[in-house]
């Protein structure tokens, strides 16, 4: 009679045990710390890397990682990659795949919470947050070098302009939309010309102000700024250029023709 009942004994416990070393597998729609769960289709994850030209010189971030699907797919372009991921299984899972893709070397993952990672390094951000989580990392977005690329997954930026919007083919059905951002110079305040100042208002990428030469004021006009690369027109003269740092430079054409220089001046 023992014999016949220690089986039906342990059967539980051998039940429990295979139970406890079942992989975890997440599903969409599950439940994080700031969003939940659902994941970027492959053939946007394809879309969003080809919309911020990613190639082996970049450093691409993905805050909210999930299963690691945009930090692989990067890493599999050349780029070395960050995940930063609150839920520890799905770090462990990111890391089970990106070994088996045979990218581990280039895909890295940690486990930490998205609004106090460091992004500095980040050439590129691919993302798939609501806008909420997106408002309050505007500004460590801004702190990016200039040019870096955002790239995000259906939602825009409040406030922000984007560069492109490209939308993924195939058999997309859901969250086929993408925007890319260019993290833009920052250039408001004076800058001093040879010819006279100009003065720069600036809301992101969008640019307005007054250039003073030779008595006279002129509003600027068709300003854009995208990255480092900066144009605008001041009556009848076209201004093109790239900042550097303190410094902007390059040709000036229209009424003039020729090279600009322009300094920062203290605020």
């Amino acid at each position: 009679m023992v014999s016949k009942i220690l089986p039906l004994l342990f059967l539980p416990f051998a039940a429990f045990g295979q139970a406890t070393t079942q992989q975890f597998e997440p599903y969409s729609g599950q439940p994080g710390k700031d969003v939940i769960w659902v994941p970027t289709p492959h053939v946007l994850v394809e879309k969003m890397l080809d919309m911020a030209r990613v190639t082996p010189k970049d450093y691409v971030i993905d805050l909210g990682s999930g299963d690691g699907r945009n930090v692989i797919a990067a890493a599999r372009r050349g780029a070395q990659a960050l995940g930063v991921e609150y839920n520890p299984d799905m770090v462990a899972l990111s890391r089970r795949i990106a070994e088996k893709e045979g990218v581990s070397d280039k895909a890295k993952f940690v486990q930490g919470d998205m609004f106090e990672a460091d992004i500095s390094r980040a050439t590129v951000l691919a993302l798939f947050l609501l806008p909420d989580n997106m408002r309050k990392l505007k500004a460590k977005f801004l702190g990016l070098r200039p040019g870096a690329r955002i790239v995000t997954n259906g939602y825009e930026i409040d406030g922000w302009e984007a560069e492109e919007t490209g939308k993924a083919g195939g058999d997309c059905v859901s969250w086929c939309t993408a925007y890319l951002y260019i993290v833009p110079a920052n250039v408001a305040g004076t800058w001093r010309l040879p010819e006279g100042d100009l003065r720069l208002e600036q809301d992101f990428r969008k640019l307005s102000g007054t250039l003073t030469a030779n008595g006279q004021t002129l509003r600027i006009a068709d300003a854009r700024l995208s990255g480092k690369r900066i144009s605008f027109t001041a009556g009848m003269a076209r201004y093109e250029g790239q900042v550097k740092g303190k410094e902007m430079s390059g040709k000036v054409s229209g009424r003039v023709s020729g090279s600009w220089r322009a300094t920062r001046l203290p605020s």
